[in-house]
């Protein structure tokens, strides 16, 4: 399994091809956890944690290596709800305007309570129902998980 690439290989995934990812809808405590984005795409939304799989990942694997890096704790899994295709009309790079994501989306319930953002979100917070205004992207991943009014 590969490890972080480089920002100019990055930039040419980026620019070329669709980015598979894990997306989580974190359950805790009577709610989903989800994370203030610090970047772009989504750069001051609340979304979900989630993040590109690597070359020889399994996406198991995949998913409890985001929820240490993004959520520091551990999950277990207990829904897959399929894939999503995310298209953002911004990316990262200034000269790269869009940003494509084929998004496997996984129910988890976290293994512990001491959540600790990473530099992608400015903070983290539970959210129960009944939802404020979310992106549309993680509506739908909170209706499908059965978490929607």
């Amino acid at each position: 399994m590969t490890g972080p690439i480089s920002e100019e290989t990055w930039h040419d995934i980026v620019d070329h091809v669709p980015i598979v990812s894990v997306d989580l809808i974190a359950r805790h405590a009577g709610g989903v956890v989800l994370g203030k984005r610090t970047n772009r795409p989504g750069r001051g939304q609340w979304f979900v944690p989630g993040g590109r799989v690597r070359k020889d990942e399994r996406l198991d694997a995949a998913v409890h290596r985001i929820a240490a890096d993004e959520l520091g704790v551990d999950v277990r899994i207990e829904d897959r709800l399929g894939v999503y295709e995310h298209l953002w009309d911004e990316s990262e790079f200034d000269d790269v305007a869009t940003k494509h994501y084929l998004a496997n989306g996984v129910v988890v319930r976290t293994q512990g309570t001491a959540f600790a953002p990473d530099d992608q979100h400015g903070d983290l917070r539970v959210f129960e129902p009944p939802f404020p205004d979310l992106h549309p992207y993680v509506e739908a991943y909170l209706r499908d998980a059965g978490l929607g009014e």
